[in-house]
């Protein structure tokens, strides 16, 4: 064998046509990226409206050769150019995790600055009001706007028929099973497993599966078998077979074929600001930082808790006396209901609740423990007989939790953690579920805007511990603004 061969077999991608879902893939991948850049253009021209009509109303501006009839088209055209040129079009962003928005708000606040030096330099005659307005008012539209796509994406993905990645997952068999589950289960993320390629695939002699995922090559044919399969991204996790000379001929491989390369870390359950990569001597290190369960940032917090209690108490009050009449006149009992919760460090307190049981809920319970319709240590009941008239009204728009900012305002809770949980529960914990004990639990959190009472038992835990390992001040604000979506579309309660 020449050089020339070898060279061609070890580093060329392998001549064959693109599968029909590639195709798809592509189409589906350009008409959203089409809807992002209308959503941005809409947002931008109603930006730079508003900062008109707020700088100069019905009137034209006066005392100014410029026309503001070029200028907010060029605006927007320019600022749409800044987007592409940070890259905030780019597919491995549009639709999914933060750094689309980061994009946004940085090409925005980029583009801003050097308005204005360009404007200072050359002394142009444009309304700083006008500009000041327009740049505030189009950053918060594009983050809306690109907020919009995505959730036009995911119901699309949840139809079957928004843009989604066609992904071959490559390792040893029980390292892509775990993969496929992991992708799995979040769908709108919109990565779709088409096939999976391990290392004993060539001892079959018939075509194999791994559940449903169809095995369409070994860890020798990888390249051939993404194209095949019409993938557009291969995932590559744990396997023996597949070492550091090996990923690097499999990335030559893929060159030129529009397939993204991928390496999937045991690690799992991370968030993204925790995580650096490092090169050393051409390896790229993963460094993981240590979660923070102490310093100014949780000072902020507390103080943020306390704060936004107060004031939701102060404005509430009105509704909390309805709502006080209304228990009171539909069954005896008293109005409140304490009940004893574990908090942060395992120290129990007393969580109120506005009662929406009758009062001998306790003693029922054994009699409906077999009709329990989930799994692991909580009860729950879609139909609970226990729940009085006004009660199923209140949980359904969760106004029973209520009288919790008391408990955030004592100290006892956060607005944002983990779901607060009982003594029987916790004497149960094995485990790392005990880590859920690390932070202080809240009215609201992973669990109530991914599902609530239509979560299993793993489910919740695992969001519970996500949230613990990965909090943060942006991210508790992403949690109460989905809180509202969730109260709103009464998902998960009962």
């Amino acid at each position: 064998m020449t050089s020339a061969t070898l060279l061609s077999s070890a580093t060329m991608p392998p001549e064959m046509p693109p599968g029909a879902s590639a195709v798809t893939t592509r189409s589906r991948q350009r008409a959203y990226l089409r809807t992002t850049v209308i959503f941005d253009t809409f947002a931008l021209g109603f930006a730079v409206l508003v900062g008109y009509f707020a700088r100069f109303g019905s009137d034209d501006p006066r005392g100014s050769d410029i026309s503001y009839v070029i200028i907010a088209p060029t605006l927007v055209l320019i600022w749409l150019l800044s987007l592409r040129a940070m890259r905030g079009y780019d597919d491995r962003v549009l639709g999914y995790g933060a750094d689309e928005y980061r994009r946004v708000m940085a090409a925005s606040l980029r583009l801003a600055g050097g308005v204005a030096i360009a404007g200072y330099i050359a002394d142009v005659g444009v309304s700083r009001g006008f500009l000041g307005i327009s740049f505030a008012v189009g950053t918060v539209g594009l983050v809306v706007a690109r907020f919009a796509a995505r959730k036009q994406l995911h119901r699309a993905r949840a139809r079957g028929t928004g843009w989604a990645r066609q992904v071959l997952v490559v390792g040893d068999t029980p390292h892509v099973l775990e993969l496929v589950h992991t992708l799995r289960r979040e769908p709108h993320a919109g990565y779709q497993v088409v096939g999976a390629c391990i290392p004993d695939a060539l001892l079959a002699p018939v075509p194999q599966r791994l559940g449903d995922v169809p095995v369409v090559g070994s860890l020798r044919g990888v390249a051939e078998a993404a194209i095949a399969s019409g993938a557009d991204t291969v995932a590559v996790t744990a396997s023996s077979e597949l070492t550091a000379t090996r990923l690097r001929r499999l990335g030559w491989q893929l060159e030129g074929t529009d397939i993204d390369l991928v390496l999937a870390p045991a690690l799992t359950d991370v968030a993204g600001p925790r995580i650096h990569t490092t090169p050393v001597a051409g390896l790229p290190l993963i460094h993981v930082e240590a979660p923070e369960f102490r310093g100014a940032r949780k000072i902020i917090k507390g103080f943020v808790d306390r704060a936004a209690a107060l004031a939701a108490l102060t404005l509430a009050l009105p509704i909390l006396a309805v709502l006080a009449l209304a228990i009171k006149l539909d069954s005896r009992g008293p109005v409140i209901f304490r009940q004893i919760r574990v908090g942060q460090g395992g120290l129990e307190f007393g969580v109120y609740k506005f009662r929406t049981m009758v009062t001998n809920a306790d003693a029922l319970l054994a009699e409906l423990t077999a009709r329990n319709e989930t799994d692991g240590l909580m009860f729950k009941m879609r139909d609970d007989p226990r729940v009085t008239r006004v009660g199923k009204f209140l949980r359904k728009w969760s106004l029973d939790e209520l009288p919790q900012l008391a408990n955030v305002l004592f100290g006892h809770m956060s607005l944002v953690g983990p779901r607060p949980p009982l003594p029987s529960e916790v004497a149960r914990y094995d485990g790392d579920v005990a880590r859920r004990l690390l932070v202080k639990p809240g009215m609201t959190g992973l669990w109530q805007v991914s599902g609530r009472s239509d979560l299993t038992w793993e489910d919740g835990i695992r969001l519970d511990l996500y949230y613990v390992e990965n909090w943060s001040l942006a991210a508790d604000l992403t949690i109460l603004w989905k809180t509202f979506g969730a109260v709103i579309n009464s998902r998960g309660a009962y």
